[in-house]
């Protein structure tokens, strides 16, 4: 029987939504997961039902509670976090309008370029608009149009009704905790990606009337914000009958999930990295300064933790690409799909790389299947393997879509690295990819360092906003995270594959530096 305090805390990825409940000092009881779907529009779109959020994040919560009915009582608070960068239009009585636009959607490109246009320009952004951005928030709106701004913009010139109804913009985990509360309100870290707060300021994030001039969208639209950690308000009755909870339990403002994976990750002091290997993937830590890379695609915005800042960045495709080989090249469902298909193929993926050699004799994979945002900003560059031979087999091909992550990974911490002003070793590894003991190693290789794997890497999100939950309720602090989060295997760099890996890395960089203008030209249509 439980007999501690467990807070249940939500996470919403792009796949679906993770459960959890999680002791106050960070151990995951137990998680379940659901699912949603994603729905692809010509022009670059990409939408989700808001109600099939719920929908999930019921059912999961059901099956959690289910497996654990003695849970129910022990729940002293809840925590949201989820997938950063999207948009949902919601009326005065919180009812969506439409579908949520997604951190994938870049329709808004063009209005985020006009906005941030100008006579003379650096990197295609006018110089004037450039500075007051950059010296206010730390960054601007990306010109691929995958920014939050972006969203409402392209709702404002494309919906003008659904923009003139909507009440507020919300982000997706603010949409989750206004079905809690009721409540309209976001945080300072989750806010940033609409770029129109001054950040100068740590702990006084607000909303500069000049950034909303030029994004010329308005301000009363916008919610107003908290911090990360403060109590947003009561589980609201009726959606604690939803859940199968009990009413007034305190729901924390929260925080996205790369803030969130960050605190998960157990790496929470200045400078210490992690690594997120999932759908996408990222490589950070938190500083002590306000900075901008604008060449690198990078800024330091603010974290979840008050006071901090954490270095921003993004790679579009990680794990999504060995989704993509799975799906869509080896399991495919066409005339030629074996029956029955492989079960548990990562694992047999794992299997497979390890006994491939190192470099897969030279064969490359690039890992843009989405394009790029860090460390080059290019919507249009697209993956692939390279120097194919009679010789190639499958398990080359997939090795080397473990190596060309790794390698996107080396070719980001160099920028990152250059950010912090030092080296950053004992990178821990959370995700999905931190599952795979091989792709770990690959890593630790590729990029020269030490690999931390984190454990239950799956689980970080759902650990970090369960720690964040913990410290807003008092439980916990963090300066404590550190030693709350276990770190279940050490990999080293093997320096019989140093030779290989910068050869083959710097031929990835040289196939990107060779192939942009040839995949400008096949995508730009």
């Amino acid at each position: 029987m439980l007999n501690e305090d467990l807070l249940l805390a939500i996470d919403l990825g792009t796949s679906g939504p993770k459960v959890a409940l999680v002791t106050v000092h960070g151990r995951v009881l137990a998680c379940r997961t659901g699912t949603i779907s994603t729905t692809i529009l010509p022009g670059g779109g990409a939408e989700q039902d808001p109600a099939e959020w719920w929908t999930a994040v019921k059912t999961t919560t059901h099956q959690l509670l289910a497996d654990r009915p003695d849970a129910v009582t022990h729940i002293k608070g809840i925590g949201c976090t989820s997938q950063w960068s999207g948009t949902v239009a919601v009326d005065g009585h919180g009812r969506h309008l439409m579908n949520a636009i997604i951190w994938m959607d870049s329709r808004g490109a063009p209005y985020a370029q006009a906005i941030t246009n100008g006579q003379i320009k650096i990197e295609g952004y006018g110089l004037r608009r450039l500075f007051t951005w950059l010296r206010l928030t730390g960054g601007i709106p990306v010109r691929s149009g995958k920014d939050s701004i972006a969203h409402i913009l392209y709702i404002k010139h494309h919906y003008p009704e659904i923009y003139r109804q909507t009440h507020k913009f919300l982000e997706p985990k603010d949409y989750l905790n206004l079905r809690l509360t009721g409540l309209f309100a976001s945080s300072g870290d989750a806010i940033t990606l609409h770029w129109l707060t001054d950040n100068r300021d740590i702990d006084h994030i607000h909303y500069d009337p000049t950034l909303i001039q030029y994004a010329t969208i308005d301000r009363d639209k916008l919610p107003d914000l908290k911090r990360a950690v403060d109590i947003l308000g009561p589980l609201q009755p009726e959606a604690a009958q939803e859940l199968g909870l009990p009413p007034h339990i305190p729901v924390i403002m929260g925080t996205p999930d790369i803030q969130s994976a960050a605190i998960g990750s157990g790496a929470v002091r200045d400078y210490e990295p992690h690594l997120y290997i999932g759908t996408s993937s990222w490589l950070t830590c938190h500083v002590p300064f306000k900075k901008t890379d604008l060449f690198h695609n990078m800024a330091s915005l603010p974290s979840a933790i008050p006071g901090k800042y954490f270095i921003a960045n993004e790679q579009e495709t990680a794990g999504a690409c060995l989704a993509f080989l799975r799906d869509n090249i080896l399991n495919a469902n066409d005339a030629l799909a074996c029956d029955p298909p492989v079960d548990d193929m990562y694992a047999v993926f794992d299997a497979m790389v390890a006994q491939a050699p190192v470099g897969s004799e030279k064969v490359i994979f690039t890992p843009w299947l989405h394009g790029e945002r860090t460390p080059v900003e290019d919507h249009l560059l697209r993956g692939g393997f390279y120097n194919l031979s009679l010789r190639t087999t499958r398990a080359h091909l997939i090795r080397a879509v473990f190596e060309g992550v790794a390698y996107n990974s080396r070719w980001l911490l160099r920028y990152v690295e250059k950010f912090a002003r030092r080296p950053l070793n004992n990178i821990h590894m959370i995700g999905g990819g931190a599952n795979s003991a091989i792709w770990c190693q690959i890593h630790a290789d590729v990029l020269n360092r030490t690999i931390k794997q984190v454990q239950d890497p799956v689980e970080a999100n759902v650990r970090g906003v369960g720690l964040l939950t913990a410290v807003a309720l008092g439980y916990t602090t963090f300066a404590d995270i550190n030693t709350q989060v276990p770190i279940v295997r050490v990999y080293e760099p093997n320096p019989a594959n140093r030779q290989i890996y910068d050869e083959l890395f710097a031929t990835f960089e040289a196939i990107y530096r060779q192939n942009k203008q040839i995949f400008t030209q096949l995508n730009r249509g």
